[in-house]
């Protein structure tokens, strides 16, 4: 709540731990993996675009040699914030380590999460300047259309430029890969039962996350792209902030953690995403 005072007496977050949750936020994050990281300022950055290659031609031994300028355009990566609240009993105070490690574990899978389900089209983007697969190009690879899909999209990506070198896949999409067969009943992207991953599809890393999954109709399953087509900025890392007598809300329910043996860490990161949409397509059921 604005103007209520904080008690940062009673425990000492390290410094480094920002580090480490930021750090195992991208381990979390499957757009982190996958996407360019680029240094992003609080006032944003202009991110510079090409739209059109420059051509090469032919000429005789002493021809004059071509002039071809490379279409070039730009887009403004914004610092959008993104931000947790976790509430603990006092009883974590007494083990420091439990709670560092708690913090690690929980926070950045929350960031995580919420960021690359805004980024696959699952809610609204934080603003203009942040990019979402929503409105991508769908391919079914449902059923028996499964590798029937999967080659669509490649081949959707290659025409407008790129290649595919990596696929978001949520536990879902895991499931429906996993299912396919050829004619014989043999699986498709297994090597064998015990394995029981999907590591790479038609040549493409795949990275499995929750925030994958977009209900709708159709749900969505996935998203394979070009990723060298896509980047996301942080400023200044995750920020961490500490209160034992501060008054939350969450839902309907009111929390006051001085009266009921509580305190509450806070996480916050700003950070952006842009992308060309065209070298993405959205995976469905």
């Amino acid at each position: 709540m604005a103007g209520t005072p904080t008690n940062r007496t009673n425990i000492t977050l390290p410094a480094e731990m920002g580090r480490e949750i930021l750090a195992k936020m991208q381990t979390e994050s499957a757009v982190m993996q996958l996407a360019r990281q680029i240094e992003l300022p609080g006032r944003g950055v202009e991110i510079p675009v090409i739209t059109a290659d420059p051509e090469a031609a032919w000429v005789s031994e002493t021809g004059v040699k071509p002039v071809s300028n490379p279409g070039l355009s730009s887009k403004l990566m914004s610092a959008y914030k993104l931000a947790v609240i976790v509430p603990f009993s006092n009883e974590f105070r007494r083990d420091a380590a439990a709670l560092y490690d708690e913090l690690v574990r929980r926070l950045p899978r929350a960031l995580a999460q919420k960021f690359d389900a805004t980024v696959f089209g699952a809610g609204t983007a934080p603003g203009s300047n942040f990019d979402t697969f929503a409105a991508a190009t769908a391919q079914d690879i449902s059923g028996t259309g499964t590798y029937a899909g999967l080659v669509a999209a490649d081949a959707d990506i290659a025409t407008h430029g790129g290649i595919m070198n990596g696929i978001a896949l949520s536990p879902q999409g895991k499931s429906t890969l996993l299912g396919a067969v050829d004619g014989d009943q043999r699986p498709l992207f297994i090597n064998n039962v015990s394995e029981g991953a999907v590591p790479m599809v038609l040549g493409a890393k795949t990275v499995l996350t929750k925030g994958a999954y977009v209900a709708g109709t159709p749900n969505t399953l996935g998203v394979a792209g070009d990723w060298t087509q896509a980047m996301y900025g942080t400023v200044e890392g995750i920020k961490l902030d500490y209160s034992a007598d501060a008054t939350l809300v969450s839902g309907g329910t009111t929390i006051n953690l001085f009266q009921q043996n509580m305190f509450a860490v806070r996480a916050e990161i700003e950070v952006g995403f842009r992308a060309d949409v065209a070298c993405f397509n959205l995976l469905t059921d």
